[in-house]
């Protein structure tokens, strides 16, 4: 049988199976994986690699407004905890990290906190959060895409997401004769993706066939 290509959108993938109480880990990855490689469309094929998709820690000091108070992003749990991720999916057989990064836009006011009608509003410090930007991940999960049709290293391409930004990169993938295979997790789909979908996996299991976070049904 053909070969597949299984590319991964970190940022949503850590949101889809993680969560504050539970943060998204390399064991969770692993299971993942184990699970989507055995699914009943893509068992009978060989896995050419995985790739997967996300920023490195933003590792700068930043003086917060009003109080003043210096904000060390590098050595906040979240770093930590995606530096240690990072780390570890490098290990992992078969896995490639493709690194974006994170900029660091200013200081932001939630809408909450702004009320409709008042000319003015009094802010605190505590109301104020780092806007903080991913750039360049998008850009290479469709280079990649493109790379792995044209250069015919696999025949399918299997994209974790629920991102319609990529529906470019899909319909490029199933023009040059690939198939687009999209595994949601349990996110809503706008049309356009299922339209450029070959299959839409739903849901996976893990080998003792219990639905991944979130729960889903297995198929």
């Amino acid at each position: 049988m053909g070969s597949f290509a299984v590319l991964v959108d970190g940022g949503f993938i850590k949101r889809r199976l993680g969560n504050p109480q539970t943060p998204f880990a390399a064991e969770d990855f692993s299971v993942f994986l184990s699970a989507l490689c055995q699914h009943k469309a893509l068992v009978a094929h060989t896995l050419h690699r995985v790739y997967f998709y996300d920023a490195a820690p933003l590792m700068e000091r930043r003086r917060k407004p009003l109080n003043g108070e210096q904000i060390d992003f590098g050595n906040s749990d979240s770093a930590r905890r995606n530096k240690s991720l990072h780390l570890a999916l490098a290990r992992q057989p078969f896995v490639a990290l493709r690194m974006g990064e994170l900029a660091f836009r200013g200081w932001s006011l939630a809408q909450s906190h702004l009320p409709e009608k008042e000319p003015m509003v009094e802010v605190r410090a505590d109301q104020l959060q780092p806007n903080i930007q991913q750039k360049g991940v998008d850009m290479r999960i469709g280079l990649d895409i493109a790379a792995l049709t044209l250069k015919k290293f696999a025949e399918i391409i299997v994209l974790v997401t629920a991102d319609s930004d990529f529906v470019p990169a899909m319909k490029f993938a199933r023009r040059e004769g690939a198939q687009l295979y999209l595994v949601p997790l349990g996110s809503p789909l706008k049309e356009t993706m299922h339209e450029h979908a070959d299959l839409i996996i739903q849901s996976v299991c893990d080998e003792q066939g219990r639905a991944m976070r979130p729960a889903q049904f297995c198929v």
